[in-house]
């Protein structure tokens, strides 16, 4: 079904502004999670995701991941749950979530891996834009835990 992996071969193009649900986050990886087993995480996305209508990017660098997803709002909301009783990670921080009507921005990405040398930028503009204790808590936790692993690691397990 795939001629790389992540990428369809044929993507049926969707009509111009449908509704999207897209909820981003990031997380800490629990002890014992390495390359290996997001690669799992990354081949069943892909399998899941083709049928549910979900299209997005995983990065994981350090212990940390960061997931941007977007598709159908029920889909969504159900991949949602899925996460959050997912004891491959704790320290859940949503950073976007938006219902809106607009493309895709990874129409043929089921789930694809992507590299890390971005993740602490990413994470320092989410600190510095929220205003929720928990996330600012657990964004803290997360650049300790990044700050403990040295920066040539990051993209690494």
């Amino acid at each position: 079904m795939y001629d790389e992996p992540g990428f369809p071969r044929d993507v049926e193009p969707e009509e111009p502004g449908i509704t999207l649900d897209t909820f981003v986050y990031c997380s800490r990886a629990s002890e014992g999670v390495d390359d290996a087993e997001v690669d799992r995480i990354i081949e069943f996305s892909q399998r899941q995701n083709a049928s549910r209508g979900i299209t997005g990017v995983l990065v994981f660098g350090s212990g940390v991941f960061f997931q941007w997803v977007e598709g159908p709002p029920t889909e969504v909301q159900k991949l949602i749950v899925s996460l959050h009783g997912d004891s491959r990670h704790f320290d859940i921080v949503e950073l976007d979530r938006c219902v809106d009507s607009r493309e895709r921005l990874y129409p043929a990405w089921g789930m694809e891996r992507v590299e890390a040398d971005d993740l602490r930028e990413v994470l320092q503009d989410a600190l510095e834009s929220t205003e929720d204790e928990l996330n600012i808590a657990a964004l803290k936790r997360i650049f300790e835990h990044l700050d403990s692993a040295p920066m040539a690691s990051l993209g690494q397990s």
